[in-house]
């Protein structure tokens, strides 16, 4: 190869200095002289020395360019795959409008270490609207109707990420359902007292403004899979063990349609795809949505700890495999709608222990206008468990007792015409407008019990739920306070949380108090919040579901 005539390249010519200077650098020849001559000798020896040399020296510094630029190449070659494959992922992904503008609930303060608690509300929509979930699953009469939210499941993760707990709502569950726009068809629903899986009808969104209207908790973000991404996803996790007592066959019957064709032997089998589609949907042989809903939990809390004794939430391979799956079967909240953001959202998982992750049911009761069919939120005990989840309290029994013992051992209340309260209006936390005259109603009920230096306030305040809260730095005697205020009002302990340091012990009267001398009702805080919710722990792995007896096989 001959030498490059243009600067920079190849080998340059050399001045005699030069050369005289890379003899000595290269080690070829010497510039002394003898008297035999071998002076002479030694030059020209050197001179052949160092060009050979040079020769070497130069193919060397062209190997480690060109390694220099194929590694350069390679690092920017895989940066920009690896980037134009993120955007690739990215671009697949569906996304909405995290609410329809309709809910009021408020973000839970950050606790003492600046975490916030994380709520996820997962949505299972029955659309056929496609020829792959017609495929799966209902009939041509369904094509082109309103998709219905059929499962619905509340992820809350405590701010410490210690403990997490599902909460399913039956889809038949009348609830109230604020107004709200599709933004898809822009078709307007006003607000209306319906079945909670009529909600999707105005968007996923609308969905989580109901959510939050029921229960006051604030909602992060949504996730919607339709039958096919259940499939799907099924297949990427790689499958789940659930289990039946009975043979089972979920097929129509004369009196009672549909079905989901579930087919299975009495005890334990691994399902995935179709078959996994099949389980999640089966609710009548297993009795009722109540049923289902329990099956559901089956499945998740196998599907979780298949996750972990696999190590999917180190193994980027597995990741990838997953995001990929995410991407084509789920659409979700845009605030979280790229695949870091997802990547972000499963970690918050990963160091929750399996035996702190409680799945279940919400407390409920018949609905007096259709009890065969219909169910409402109990009571009482639904308004305990929200206000659980709206406090990050966990709903592991035990920790509920160390929990309560705790609070038992702190001070006692000063007297109190001691306690200055701030008394703030806020009944308008549901769309309504404010109730007139609340704050000074509450002001004077509290004045009659002793606590004189009780005042209102001008400035509105939002709660949809009556709240008695303490600034932190006031610790557990600012706690003893307001539970002494609390307990005048005839208010449960869990209405009782602390805020970041600014404002003194105020009562907020929240929209579920617009009018009476009464605060609302909560049962006993000594009564189980798990009690009568089909709860189960992600750490059992022994749970089998009975098969109601008309779909058992012989």
């Amino acid at each position: 190869m001959g030498r490059s005539s243009t600067p920079g390249e190849g080998t340059r010519p050399r001045t005699p200095h030069a050369r005289a200077a890379e003899r000595h650098e290269d080690g070829g020849g010497t510039a002394t002289t003898s008297p035999d001559g071998d002076a002479e000798r030694g030059t020209a020896g050197g001179h052949r020395a160092a060009r050979r040399g040079g020769r070497r020296k130069q193919k060397k510094h062209r190997v480690l360019r060109w390694i220099a630029f194929s590694v350069a190449f390679l690092i920017l070659g895989t940066g920009a795959a690896g980037y134009l494959y993120y955007q690739h992922l990215n671009s697949k992904l569906q996304k909405g409008a995290r609410s329809a503008g309709n809910s009021g609930a408020k973000k839970t303060a950050p606790n003492a270490a600046g975490q916030t608690p994380l709520n996820l509300l997962l949505i299972g929509s029955d659309d056929r609207n496609s020829a792959e979930n017609l495929k799966l699953g209902g009939s041509k009469k369904s094509v082109g109707a309103e998709p219905l939210a059929d499962v619905q499941m509340l992820l809350h993760v405590s701010a410490d990420r210690k403990n997490a707990s599902v909460v399913s709502i039956p889809r038949d569950t009348r609830v109230d359902i604020p107004a709200c726009e599709n933004p898809d068809t822009h078709k307007k629903y006003p607000a209306t007292n319906d079945l909670i899986n009529v909600s999707l009808r105005g968007g996923a969104g609308c969905t989580l403004d109901t959510w939050e209207k029921l229960t006051g908790v604030y909602i992060d973000h949504w996730m919607m899979v339709d039958f096919a991404g259940v499939v799907d996803m099924a297949d990427a996790v790689g499958g789940a063990w659930v289990c039946v007592n009975q043979d089972v066959y979920d097929l129509p019957k004369p009196k009672v349609p549909g079905g989901s064709f579930l087919r299975m032997k009495a005890g334990r089998h691994k399902i995935k795809g179709e078959e996994a589609l099949k389980w999640l949907r089966t609710r009548h042989a297993f009795g009722s949505d109540i049923g289902r809903s329990k099956a559901q939990h089956m499945y998740l809390n196998s599907v979780l700890r298949e996750l972990k004794s696999q190590n999917a939430f180190t193994d980027t391979g597995r990741l990838m495999n997953l995001a990929e799956t995410a991407v084509e079967s789920l659409t979700v909240s845009e605030e979280i709608g790229t695949v870091k953001k997802l990547f972000d959202l499963g970690m918050q998982l990963k160091d929750v222990p399996l035996d702190k992750m409680n799945m279940l049911t919400m407390p409920r009761i018949p609905d007096p206008e259709n009890p065969d069919a219909h169910v409402l939120p109990k009571p009482g005990a639904a308004d305990k468990l929200w206000a659980l989840l709206r406090d990050d309290q966990s709903l592991d029994p035990k920790d509920r007792a160390k929990a309560k013992k705790k609070a038992a051992q702190g001070p006692k209340a000063g007297p109190a015409a001691s306690i200055g309260i701030t008394v703030v209006n806020g009944t308008g936390a549901d769309g309504q407008p404010p109730a007139p005259g609340r704050a000074a109603a509450v002001r004077d009920l509290l004045k009659a019990k002793g606590f004189t230096e009780a005042d209102t306030t001008t400035e509105p305040g939002s709660a949809l739920t009556t709240e008695v809260t303490y600034p932190r730095s006031a610790g557990a005697q600012g706690k003893s306070d307001a539970l002494s205020v609390a307990k005048a009002l005839g208010l449960p302990t869990s209405a009782v949380k602390d805020t970041p340091d600014g404002a003194g012990l105020t009562v907020t009267v929240g929209s579920d108090w617009r009018t009476g001398a009464q605060a609302p009702k909560i049962p006993d805080d000594d009564s189980d919040p798990l009690e009568g919710t089909e709860a189960v722990n992600s750490a059992k792995k022994d749970d089998c579901m009975d098969v109601y007896w008309p779909y058992r096989t012989p």
